[in-house]
């Protein structure tokens, strides 16, 4: 069968029956729920007003409970996997079944990574021997995991240290240019620089390095950053589908399970065992432009050596059990629509800030909607509270949730709201998807602000930054990632504070909350009230209150620094000009059609249903920025616009396929530099094209099945389950091994596509 094309501005855009199969489901999915729900469709009894609810839930603030639940969380380290860490996860169980919530966990069992292990000592030229201490300083015996970078191979290495700033490619051309020859040596490096613990080193890796020491260049000199250093996210023994027990793990030695880890070993140390190799270093100048900017004390030069330094880290890969708990606050009207609220609840020690500042919030909603329902009310639409595990490790308790109800996450969810640390310090900074713009500017207008009397949050927030300030969610640093970058869900995640000093240390405890983060707790309070009440707006509100012009105009900012950037090329940015302008049309069209449907207060079936329909485009239209394929080399990340870029240096932070075409372009001819740059363009047009139509009510698809489709051998005798009868067909080309190995995976894709199958049927999220 011949695939479609569609004319944009006499420019075609071809449309790949890979990347409208999943949309297609989604809207089948949606289209028989709407039909079953409103066939039986009958008028719910007279009720408060919204804004009742709203006002309740804004006045039963108190900073006390706040506080209660936040000393309770952090009473001990709780590192997931571990016994204090299902202790914490029993904890916020209880506190929903006491509150009457329908309440369940959900288990994962998955490959986690704890250290056993480490020393480094130095050795001078006069024979001296200094071992550096590796803990912080008084938590010998509290229980603390001691510092330590989680998935980072064990080993041992000997050699010169050299200082390598942030570890960026501009980084190694400044050494080179001194003449500093890192390979063989183990790299000093201070955290920063936009790359996370993995670049960095990997990074390293490529340009010979043996290991990577890595430090935190605060004002908290005895801390030591815990992290980890895999690649992507979720279990690393389950790719793309959920980690439940007795499911398909694939083994330690797959080389899709080895490149998730880094090939060198690598440990955190505090920035004063730090001080004490920098200051040791001789060898070339450090360039001032690095030296301005460290509290760190140096000797002023980079190395290598002359000092040596001997390296050990031993530690342990094991399967654990990590547990997702969930609370349930089920729709009137509306029970297959999903409003999901997240945060995780693991920590790397105490996690008063990172990220129990967050579980308290969640902790808290869940009070206060208690209370609204006692008061009469039942949403419009599905609550969900999730209270996620394994975060630190790579997001793995939330990816391994969303791979294995992706389907039905696709069809019913409207929204999903993250906050991993709700308070880190003074300043609101959001980051959204842009159709949320509107409506959190709007919430934040009925917020107090916490640090100034008689003013609202929003009056403080835009005062601070010279007008509204809302970041993107292009990183992949919380639980948003695998609802966002995978299932196309529209997200929020919510901060108050840029960033603090004792990230992932021994000190983020209670303690320092009350002393330095929020005294009287009342960020907290402020950053439950807008996650609060943006969860209430999209379970309440007749038409969910999406606005696609605010991200048809950041498109276009986008595609103006493009311009710039591409100007001199022979690259065409037409593409994505005319799709946007597409999505600006559809945008404006269903802003007009949302004001009449407000306006019409009619409750007969057919007005219910166009709302119905309507919610759905408003829905559905971030799926359409998913592509199938995925980014290049990162198959897993789906989003056009925003991901994760392969080169965290790149000054891009959106289209990440983009980015990465662009960074890739030093190495390629102009011929090739300009094609692959171009195919990209093309592949973003695409996205924003479906985007444009699926707002619209334009559905186009071709169904990818695992039930019915081509076999690669038409003589195969099984005309059904197509993926295993073409393993059949190979195996008589594989050894034994092999051919199980391959019929094996076939057969639990199979199981996998049957079970997502029945969840969405039954509207059910494990």
């Amino acid at each position: 069968m011949p695939q479609p094309y569609y004319n944009v501005s006499n420019k075609m855009l071809f449309i790949s029956k890979q990347t409208w199969s999943f949309l297609f489901i989604l809207f089948i999915l949606a289209f028989f729920t709407t039909l079953l729900h409103y066939s039986h469709h009958t008028n719910t009894p007279a009720h408060k007003s919204s804004h009742f609810y709203l006002d309740s839930f804004l006045s039963s603030a108190t900073n006390y409970t706040l506080a209660t639940y936040l000393r309770h969380l952090t009473l001990h380290p709780h590192l997931a996997g571990t016994l204090p860490s299902l202790h914490t996860a029993l904890y916020v169980k209880s506190h929903f079944q006491s509150l009457n919530l329908q309440t369940h966990v959900t288990n994962y069992t998955v490959l986690l990574s704890y250290p056993l292990f480490s020393s480094v000592t130095l050795h001078f030229p006069n024979g001296s021997v200094l071992s550096l201490t590796l803990s912080e300083p008084g938590l010998s015996s509290t229980g603390v995991v001691k510092p330590y970078h989680a998935y980072s191979p064990s080993g041992s290495v000997y050699g010169k240290p050299v200082f390598l700033n942030y570890g960026r490619e501009m980084d190694y051309i400044a050494l080179g240019v001194h003449g500093v020859k890192v390979k063989g040596c183990v790299g000093i490096v201070r955290r920063g620089g936009r790359l996370s613990r993995n670049e960095v080193v990997e990074k390293a890796a490529a340009r010979g390095v043996t290991a990577v020491l890595m430090f935190t260049d605060s004002e908290f000199a005895g801390g030591v950053e815990r992290g980890t250093v895999m690649s992507g996210v979720g279990d690393p023994l389950s790719p793309g589908w959920g980690g439940v027990e007795n499911g398909e793990k694939l083994r330690l030695d797959d080389p899709i399970v080895m490149q998730k880890f880094p090939s060198i070993h690598s440990l955190p140390i505090s920035m004063i065992s730090a001080e004490t190799i920098l200051k040791s270093l001789e060898g070339a100048e450090m360039p001032y432009e690095w030296r301005k900017s460290m509290r760190c004390s140096t000797s002023g030069r980079v190395g290598p050596g002359p000092i040596m330094l001997n390296f050990t880290y031993e530690g342990e890969r094991k399967m654990a059990t990590v547990q997702n708990v969930f609370a349930v606050i089920r729709g009137s009207e509306e029970p297959d629509r999903f409003v999901l609220l997240g945060n995780h609840r693991d920590a790397w020690t105490y996690g008063a800030v990172d990220p129990n500042s967050g579980t308290a919030a969640l902790l808290d909603i869940a009070r206060r909607y208690a209370l609204l329902i006692r008061l009469g009310w039942n949403p419009r639409r599905t609550i969900i509270l999730c209270s996620w595990d394994a975060e630190e490790f790579g997001m793995i308790g939330s990816t391994e949730w969303v791979e294995q109800n992706l389907l039905t996450l696709g069809s019913k969810s409207v929204a999903y709201l993250n906050v991993d640390c709700a308070v880190q310090g003074p300043g609101f900074f959001p980051s959204t998807t842009p159709q949320f713009d509107d409506l959190l500017t709007e919430i934040t207008k009925k917020v107090n602000d916490p640090d100034s009397e008689g003013m609202t949050l929003y009056e403080r927030w835009t005062a601070a930054n010279r007008g509204i300030r809302i970041q993107r969610l292009t990183a992949v640093d919380s639980d948003f990632a695998p609802f966002l970058h995978h299932a196309g869900v529209p997200s929020v995640d919510l901060y108050y504070g840029k960033d603090f000093p004792v990230y992932h240390t021994a000190f983020d405890s209670y303690n320092w909350m009350v002393n330095f983060g929020d005294p009287f707790f009342q960020r907290h309070v402020a950053v439950t009230g807008v996650w609060g009440l943006l969860a209430l707006r999209l379970a309440e509100d007749p038409i969910l209150p999406f606005n696609y012009l605010p991200y048809a105009a950041e498109l276009q900012d986008y595609n103006r620094i493009l311009t710039d950037l591409l100007e001199g090329s022979n690259i065409s940015l037409h593409p994505i000009t005319a799709a946007t302008q597409q999505l600006a049309a559809a945008a404006k069209q269903t802003l007009e059609e949302a004001k009449k449907l407000k306006e019409d207060e009619a409750t007969d079936e057919h007005t219910v249903l166009k709302r119905r329909i309507l919610n759905d485009q408003l829905m559905f239209a971030e799926r359409g920025f998913l592509d199938e394929e995925g980014l290049q080399g990162r198959p897993w990340f789906k989003h056009m616009v925003y991901g994760p870029r392969n080169d965290g240096e790149s000054e891009l932070d959106f289209f990440p396929g983009l980015a990465n075409a662009i960074s890739r372009s030093s190495g390629l001819k102009s011929g090739e530099h300009n094609a692959e740059t171009q195919h990209e363009i093309w592949r973003i047009a695409r996205a924003i094209q479906r985007a444009a139509h699926t707002l619209k009510g334009i559905v186009l698809s071709v169904l990818r099945m695992q039930v019915y489709g081509p076999r690669n051998d038409g003589e195969n005798e099984l005309d059904f389950f197509p993926g295993l009868a073409n393993a059949i067909s190979r195996s008589s080309g594989l050894k034994s091994g092999e051919h199980n190995a391959s019929i094996q995976h076939e057969i639990w894709r199979i199981a996998r596509a049957i079970q997502r199958a029945a969840h969405a049927l039954k509207c059910e999220l494990t």
